[in-house]
């Protein structure tokens, strides 16, 4: 399905300067995308990306205080893309399990092609999202980040799906546990075939993450 041209809104406590509002910002989020899909996110750091953007140290604390308010703001961004995508594309079907179908897919399918939305690389951040996350929400913070709302639109998405199931089954007593096992369950097992295999039954062309999780969240609330 081709996507519309959208510019993504990030709430404006996760940022100290707005990084859509300049090209070095911009120039910072993409190389920062690029450089912690490759070394992870222990072995980025500001001085790295200072050097590999020919800026210095102190221009990207400009835009974030630290390199975890960096990859909150990506984690930020990448679900108000998904959720975006998700409006779009059941935006126009009544049936509620066929939108609970699509929305499954949404969450648990690779991503294979790159729609050049903004200045952002999607393949690298869907990469980045399931390998270091989690790493922005386990931390000693997480209370007082999630009372600010750094994790808003994670949890909108969730709340979304949630709202389909409970069309579905009325009387489901655990939408938003489903739907956010659903979500975190299918980015370990995209780890899990890449690097430790025999924890997973993905098999290549089968798609199946996607047919697994449809499955359990159909039979689940039925």
């Amino acid at each position: 399905m081709k996507q519309l041209p959208i510019n993504i809104t990030i709430d404006s406590d996760l940022y100290l300067k707005n990084p859509e509002s300049t090209d070095l910002g911009k120039k910072i989020v993409s190389k920062s995308i690029e450089m912690i899909n490759t070394l992870g996110f222990e072995g980025f750091t500001f001085k790295k990306l200072g050097v590999a953007i020919g800026s210095n140290e102190s221009s990207i604390y400009r835009y974030f205080e630290s390199k975890h308010s960096l990859l909150v703001y990506l984690i930020s961004w990448y679900w108000s893309w998904i959720e975006y995508k998700i409006v779009f594309t059941i935006m126009n079907i009544d049936d509620a399990e066929e939108r609970l179908k699509r929305c499954i897919m949404l969450l648990t399918e690779d991503i294979s092609e790159d729609n050049s939305i903004s200045f952002i690389n999607e393949i690298l951040l869907h990469q980045i999202i399931i390998a270091e996350s989690s790493k922005a929400y386990h931390t000693k913070d997480i209370d007082k980040e999630n009372e600010k709302g750094y994790y808003k639109t994670y949890k909108r998405v969730v709340q979304r799906v949630s709202d389909i199931v409970l069309e579905i089954n009325t009387t489901f007593e655990f939408p938003h546990m489903l739907v956010s096992t659903v979500i975190e369950g299918a980015h370990h097992q995209r780890y899990f075939s890449k690097h430790l295999p025999a924890l997973t039954d993905v098999e290549d062309g089968k798609n199946n993450i996607v047919r697994f999780y449809t499955d359990l969240v159909f039979k689940t609330i039925k």
